[in-house]
């Protein structure tokens, strides 16, 4: 039976299934001239490089919504305990 390989593309997508290692997982992630997206050091797809300032901007704008959502979360549940709640109930009869 052949040998599956191990990296290369399927669809235009690529992946790569080799063991990775310290240097190689470091150095996908920062690359200087490249664009914002890189090929992933283990795995199927695409991440961000992060010696892109896009990648940066995008990883703020990510940050910034996760912390709004967390807050307004807990938020709600405080505000929603010590509300009390109305019922109306319709009895109207046809």
């Amino acid at each position: 039976m052949a040998d599956k390989p191990t990296s290369g593309e399927i669809l235009g997508i690529p992946y790569n299934f080799e063991r990775p290692s310290i240097g190689r997982m470091l150095s996908a992630y920062w690359q200087p001239g490249e664009g914002m997206l890189v090929e992933k050091p283990f795995g199927v797809g695409y991440t961000l490089n992060l010696a892109n300032w896009r990648s940066w901007l995008v990883v703020l704008v990510a940050g910034g919504l996760l912390w709004q959502q967390e807050k307004g979360s807990s938020d709600d549940s405080e505000e929603r305990a010590d509300e009390p709640v109305e019922v109306i109930v319709d009895e109207t009869d046809d």
